[in-house]
């Protein structure tokens, strides 16, 4: 970690530690992947504007998400299998993102369950939710959570249909990795990761552990595999809200009526969203449809009631203020998190939310900034 300078640097090690279908399942995308592109294209084309000579000597990051004090505008995004990138990765993920000051969410597709994560941590953290075709299920989730004393609900929108990720089928990604030949070699090399993983809680999807399909790996897998439900719609948000007594993000809005949609139905926080280019390819990159959606229902900023925020491409704190920029009241990262809990668990993961920490204080001094919660347009140069 000492040598690590950037995300990018943390990426590079996670390449080299975890196998080749772990680290493809966080680092590609769907079909040909022009989203996946299009999202760091996009913000990599936005410009700071350069200032001098302003009093920069007392700055502040912190801010409020949902209510919440954060460090930083900045939240672990819900990601799947996190717990095969490292042994126990949720509960590393959760404790490094608590001890930085920022939310940690959990995934309904984790490897350590809300249980797990909620024994070994001492502060509340967030909780992921799909709404499967078994409601009663999904409810029951809903109760474990409740029981977790999870302070906010992540209901994800955008996973109804999976969009098809050419190299996982390539890779054979399966839970556990199916050992193919190619696959076995490849774990042979990596056997620090196969130790932690190994030495982890659970080994396959800890949340399901309470259905009956659970004893068999391909049951479970088949069983999962039918519960996404390409009839979902905006009552099964409203049912989810009068279950559900707490702060409620929507996740994955791309378009500005959906948005629209979105903020009538009370939720606290909608997530700008194409589930990190791993859904519709083609679809245009989340922070081109940021500015569209504050600018339509006022983000939490200019009068808004729900807060917007930004998912989709974040690896350096100049990501975090161009989106702060442009109208979101928080960011969330997913790639990054994976990378640098693959790279160094929990150290890791303290280290990316140090780099982009850093990185958002110094570009905010340098664009003559003080106050996070003051950033606007004026910071870049349009």
């Amino acid at each position: 970690m000492a040598t690590v300078t950037n995300i990018q640097d943390l990426r590079a090690i996670a390449m080299k530690k975890v196998p080749r279908a772990i680290f493809h399942y966080a680092d590609r995308g769907s079909y040909d992947e022009t989203t996946l592109r299009a999202n760091k294209a996009d913000l990599d084309a936005i410009a700071l504007r350069q200032r001098v000579m302003i009093d920069v000597s007392e700055r502040s990051t912190r801010t409020t998400m949902i209510g919440e004090d954060v460090a930083l505008p900045l939240a672990i995004a819900p990601t799947g299998l996190t717990g095969l990138f490292h042994g126990d990765g949720e509960i590393h993920g959760c404790r490094a993102a608590h001890a930085a000051g920022i939310p940690f969410t959990l995934s309904t597709m984790s490897i350590c369950s809300i249980e797990d994560v909620a024994a070994a941590v001492n502060k509340p953290f967030w909780f992921q939710l799909y709404v499967m075709r078994d409601r009663k299920f999904s409810e029951s989730l809903i109760e474990r959570a409740k029981a977790a004393k999870c302070s906010a609900l992540v209901l994800t929108l955008d996973l109804q249909i999976q969009g098809q990720r050419h190299m996982d089928i390539k890779n054979g990604l399966a839970v556990p990795p199916k050992l193919t030949v190619a696959n076995a070699l490849d774990i042979a090399t990596k056997p620090a990761w196969a130790l932690s993983v190994l030495m982890g809680k659970r080994h396959s999807f800890g949340n399901l552990a309470v259905r009956k399909e659970s004893d068999s790996l391909t049951t479970l897998s088949q069983w999962i595999a039918g519960q996404f439900d390409p009839s979902l719609s905006w009552k099964d948000v409203e049912w989810v809200r009068s279950i559900w007594p707490g702060k409620l993000i929507l996740k994955g809005v791309l378009d500005v009526e959906d948005a629209k949609i979105a903020a009538e139905t009370g939720a606290d926080a909608i997530v700008v969203s194409n589930h990190g280019g791993r859904q519709l390819d083609g679809a245009v990159s989340s922070i081109s449809a940021l500015p569209k959606i504050v600018d339509a229902i006022g983000g939490g900023r200019n009068g808004g009631t729900s807060e917007i925020w930004f998912d989709g491409g974040i690896q350096s704190g100049q990501d975090v203020l161009k989106a702060v920029a442009l109208g979101a009241k928080g960011c969330m990262m997913g790639k990054s998190f994976l990378w640098s809990l693959a790279a160094g668990g929990q150290a890791g993961v303290a280290k990316a939310i140090e780099i982009i920490r850093k990185e958002l204080d110094v570009s905010m001094a340098l664009t003559g900034t003080k106050d996070i919660n003051k950033v606007d347009k004026s910071v870049l140069a349009l």
